[in-house]
């Protein structure tokens, strides 16, 4: 039998709303920086596919959906690389910085994505995509490993 989960949002409810108050932040970064809801919540779906976080994919499609993200985008997402006319430059640029951000690949391979990102994106809207996905991460790890169901809808 499997040893319950502590939910860390629970135990440490005042750590999580701190954590909640990045994000708050983050998002009111991006919008200061000119980035479209719309890229954040695919930021925020991107890292959670990578992260295989069911709580948080459950969560931003709807919040995707509300932004406006269609659902032939959310359902293409794990290969946005294949199908570049339904994602904006925009989008693929803020795509594959979160995916440098999350995979944490060779400095090589994350100078070319930071690169790809920089012909494309200004420098708030850089650090705007990277504060998205490094506080994304964040909830990734605390939804996996608080092990939160996921309920139907």
């Amino acid at each position: 039998m499997l040893t319950p989960r502590v939910k860390l949002d629970k135990q440490n409810p005042d750590v999580y709303k701190r954590l909640v108050a990045v994000s708050l932040a983050v998002a009111e970064a991006a919008a200061e920086a000119g980035l479209d809801r719309r890229i954040v919540e695919l930021v925020n779906l991107r890292c959670s596919q990578i992260n295989g976080c069911a709580f948080c994919l459950s969560l931003h499609h709807a919040d995707a959906i509300k932004a406006g993200v269609t659902e032939q985008q959310i359902a293409v997402l794990p290969a946005w690389r294949e199908a570049p006319s339904i994602y904006d430059d925009q989008t693929k640029a803020a795509l594959d910085l979160a995916e440098a951000v999350t995979e944490l690949p060779s400095h090589e391979d994350a100078n070319c994505a930071y690169e790809r990102a920089a012909d494309i994106l200004d420098a708030a809207q850089i650090a705007a995509v990277t504060w998205a996905a490094i506080t994304m991460n964040a909830f990734n790890r605390v939804s996996i490993m608080s092990a939160h169901n996921v309920r139907p809808r």
